[in-house]
């Protein structure tokens, strides 16, 4: 059973071996147990007190202990600038990608979709899409970004430095920019990976919705302290600057035994959202069913929005009750966990991408536009069903991967196929 600790944001303790927590400083002269005092700051030294993150690690050995890191090939994962495809205004979308036969951990089976900005001058995100069919023997960290990843196809068993966090399809998990981890797997799995390169995830301003709704922050959850203290030989891979380098250690790199701080892993059970919608009429924008937000530094338009479509009841009165019709100035990259999205009667699969760039014209397909048009309006449950969205101020630029994959749906522009002329003008 893995414990947690609660709350978004919070300032936690905990050590994994009674006594090992300094009390009093951070750097004590001589830190109990023998260990090494370290601190990982998330942010600049001198950020407002609000934004600072930091957290201080005690451990069985000093990270700066490795040897040099060299390059290795970085397979199918791309960082920013994205220049290997050009943008269009096309609408996009993809079938699930599969799992491979070869053997492949989560690292190995990273598959860049596409992105914008950059990692160096941090603003923007990088979607990937995830395929693994082994645990993972080496530990990860990245320079470049945090990591949010959201599993479709089999749970995860994440051990970062901080501790221990479980994960299953419904979960979201977000690992911190630096912060080494490994996953591992019970079966083959598959999922979504937003990596940002900006300003960390936080809850959303409620505004006029008050102190209550949307996620509460006593849900997410952080992990308690362990450690591995074990011999042997391991990789520890890094990204930095859009490229993998891996070094080899003698030991795991996983042996935080107590820490204290801000700057943490956390998951989140997407069932825990408290969604908001119309007890009258008409359709609310989008933006009322987000998680986390990444400012951009403009006030209410978002590096990044990580938005949920989870199950709920629809009421409107007089209304055509999926997402209307519309052109967005916001880039809008889609994928479904489980179920159907309501706007989409066919096609868009659970581990699929949908991608609606800056002002590109969507919405309801024929099909659904049909039977949404006509229904007898009783309130409804959305059922079994669960997507989300990365909304972005940014354009998302597809990989050249991507582009090519024989997942792309060549045919996706027909769903808006056989719309007639407003009968009546």
């Amino acid at each position: 059973m893995i414990r947690y600790q609660s709350g978004f944001g919070n300032t936690f303790s905990t050590e994994a071996v009674t006594g090992a927590l300094p009390v009093g400083r951070n750097s004590p002269q001589r830190p109990p147990k023998g260990l090494y005092a370290e601190v990982i700051s998330g942010t600049a030294f001198t950020a407002p007190r609000a934004e600072n993150q930091s957290t201080w690690t005690y451990r069985l050995r000093p990270s700066a202990m490795h040897p040099p890191y060299r390059p290795i090939a970085q397979g199918l994962l791309r960082s920013g600038p994205f220049d290997e495809a050009a943008p269009s205004p096309n609408r996009l979308r993809w079938n699930p990608l599969p799992i491979q036969a070869r053997p492949a951990d989560f690292l190995d089976g990273l598959a860049t979709i596409a992105g914008s900005g950059s990692p160096a001058a941090q603003h923007g995100i990088a979607v990937h899409v995830y395929r693994a069919n082994r645990s993972m023997k080496r530990c990860f960290w990245n320079a470049d970004g945090e990591m949010m990843l959201i599993p479709q196809q089999g749970n995860l068993s994440i051990f970062t430095e901080l501790g221990l966090m479980f994960l299953a399809p419904g979960e979201v998990a977000v690992i911190p920019r630096g912060m080494k981890f490994k996953i591992d797997i019970e079966k083959p799995s598959r999922g979504y990976v937003c990596e940002n390169y900006g300003q960390p995830f936080r809850l959303p301003e409620l505004g006029p919705i008050g102190a209550q709704g949307l996620a509460q922050p006593r849900d997410f959850l952080a992990p308690v302290a362990a450690f591995e203290d074990r011999a042997g030989r391991r990789q520890v891979v890094a990204k930095f600057a859009g490229a993998l380098w891996v070094t080899q250690l003698s030991h795991s790199p996983l042996d935080v035994v107590a820490w204290h701080g801000d700057y943490v892993p956390y998951k989140y059970d997407l069932a825990r959202f408290m969604v908001i919608n119309s007890v009258s009429f008409d359709h609310a924008d989008p933006s009322i069913f987000t998680v986390l937000s990444s400012p951009s530094g403009q006030a209410g338009v978002a590096n990044c929005d990580f938005v949920i479509f989870p199950p709920r009841w629809v009421v409107g009165e007089d209304t055509f009750r999926p997402p209307w019709f519309h052109r967005n100035v916001m880039s809008e990259l889609m994928g479904l966990v489980r179920g159907e999205y309501e706007a989409k009667a066919e096609g868009f699969l659970p581990g699929g991408i949908s991608l609606h760039n800056c002002m590109s014209a969507h919405g309801p397909d024929l099909i659904t536009h049909e039977k949404f048009s006509s229904e007898k309006l009783l309130p409804r449950k959305i059922e079994n069903t669960l997507a989300f969205m990365w909304e972005s101020r940014y354009v998302f630029r597809p990989t050249k991967f991507a582009m090519g994959a024989r997942e792309l749906q060549k045919d996706y522009d027909k769903v808006w196929d056989g719309f007639k002329r407003g009968r009546n003008a």
